[in-house]
C-alpha cells in the first residue's frame, strides 16, 4: 500500500467552496472510480488556515495512474469543478507527495 498526500492551498477566503466541492461532488466521483480516501484535514495551526490536506490510499502507482486519469476526465467531475469555480478560482496551488509506510508504521 502507498499513500498520496495532497495539500490544496486555497485562494484567500475560498476554503469553504473547496470543502463544499469535495463533499458534494468530488467524493461521489471518487467512489464511482474506486478512489479510497484515508483522511481529510484542515489546518488549525500552521503557515495558513486556508489549506486542505488529505490522503489517498493506493495499492500501487499503476492503480493510481489508471484511476486518477479516469477521475480527471470524468464528465461529472469536469462539470462539478466548473460550476464550483463560477465565482472564481478556488485553489492557488496543489502539492502532492507519494509516500510509502516504514516497517514500523502503524499504517501499512
Amino acid at each position: 500500500m502507498i499513500y498520496e498526500m495532497r495539500i490544496y492551498r486555497c485562494v484567500p477566503g475560498r476554503l469553504p467552496a473547496l470543502l463544499k466541492r469535495f463533499e458534494t461532488v468530488t467524493l461521489k466521483v471518487w467512489e464511482k472510480h474506486g478512489i479510497k480516501q484515508a483522511g481529510f484535514f484542515t489546518t488549525l495551526i500552521g503557515e495558513s488556515n486556508q489549506e486542505l490536506t488529505y490522503f489517498l490510499a493506493w495499492e500501487s502507482l499503476a492503480e493510481r495512474e489508471k484511476k486518477w486519469a479516469a477521475f480527471m476526465t470524468d464528465p461529472d467531475w469536469m462539470k462539478g469543478r466548473a460550476e464550483s469555480e463560477a465565482d472564481g478560482q478556488i485553489v492557488g496551488n496543489i502539492v502532492s507527495q507519494i509516500l510509502a509506510p516504514t516497517a514500523f508504521s502503524s499504517v501499512k
